[in-house]
């Protein structure tokens, strides 16, 4: 024995008591690490842009350069903020509420900015944030049975989405004009292809999740079914003992019933004389006289002689 801990010795003991429990709790503690920050950016960077795009009625190329600066880096952080929790295992119960709403805000509110100013027809914001809204409702409402993982196409959507309004809200003429249009129109046929991609996974997950409990129960049932089955055949087996005993009650009164007939019989053949009387005495095999013991043969003489 040297004194030291089995760990410091090369052995294999056990860690000390809540070494790991303490390192998981710091971690779920730890509300300012670099990717909730960049998420706290972002909120932060949703009011501001908003009043960066409508300084002097919305329609100052300078002022929305300032606003595509704040959207520009908003969309970066997006980025950045979700690839650094997963590579550094960041993931906090704040960042997985916080992320989504700064994306959804941001994205709501140059949508709704850019169609209250007439840049862009209000058709589109309704489609795109009705899907945005829908989809996030319908994530909870299959979350029981699992989750849905984003897709290919849903990042191309992001993607698209950030891009085409970066470019609305910037003031663009000319080609670049007609390239934002069809960026635009690009980002709002992935957002509806994959809403409805979507749609079928919820779909198929929660038909998953139903079929797995409806088996899951399924053992139960059939063990009750197998209970059940078992009850009725011990009242069947009741039934058939009670039935022996009555069966054997009924032989033991058939018995008691002919052993009164033969007692009434012999009482008949007695009052009739026709039972025969005692044993013959045995006879001697050589005189053939019946032998006669030596008390009957004394008769009542030798009995008064005592």
């Amino acid at each position: 024995m040297t004194g030291a801990p089995a760990s410091a010795a090369g052995g294999t003991g056990r860690p000390a008591p809540g070494g790991k429990l303490g390192s998981a709790a710091v971690n779920q503690a730890s509300l300012w690490n670099i990717a909730n920050i960049l998420t706290m950016i972002r909120l932060v960077l949703v009011p501001g842009f908003v009043l960066l795009l409508l300084q002097d009625g919305g329609h100052d190329p300078v002022w929305r350069a300032w606003a595509w600066a704040a959207f520009a880096v908003a969309m970066i952080t997006d980025i950045f903020d979700g690839h650094l929790a997963r590579t550094y295992n960041l993931v906090t119960d704040f960042g997985k509420i916080a992320d989504p709403i700064a994306d959804k805000a941001i994205m709501a509110a140059g949508l709704i900015c850019l169609s209250s100013l007439g840049d862009l027809p209000w058709w589109v914001t309704v489609v795109i944030l009705a899907r945005e809204l829908g989809i996030t409702l319908m994530r909870f409402w299959v979350i029981r049975h699992g989750v849905i993982p984003a897709s290919r196409g849903g990042k191309m959507k992001t993607l698209a989405q950030g891009t085409a309004v970066g470019m609305y809200v910037l003031v663009l003429t000319g080609p670049l004009a007609t390239l934002r249009f069809w960026v635009m129109a690009l980002a709002v046929v992935l957002t509806v292809v994959t809403g409805l991609d979507y749609v079928r996974q919820a779909i198929v997950l929660r038909r998953r999740g139903l079929a797995a409990e409806r088996a899951s129960g399924a053992p139960g049932a059939s063990g009750a079914a197998s209970g059940t089955a078992g009850a009725s055949a011990s009242g069947a087996s009741g039934t058939s003992g009670v039935s022996g005993t009555s069966g054997a009650s009924g032989a033991g009164k058939r018995s008691e019933a002919g052993a009164a007939s033969g007692s009434a019989t012999r009482s008949a053949a007695e009052s009739n004389g026709s039972m025969p009387g005692p044993a013959a005495a045995p006879v001697d095999e050589t005189s053939g006289v019946p032998e006669v013991s030596d008390a009957s043969a004394k008769g009542p003489a030798a009995g008064s002689a005592r």
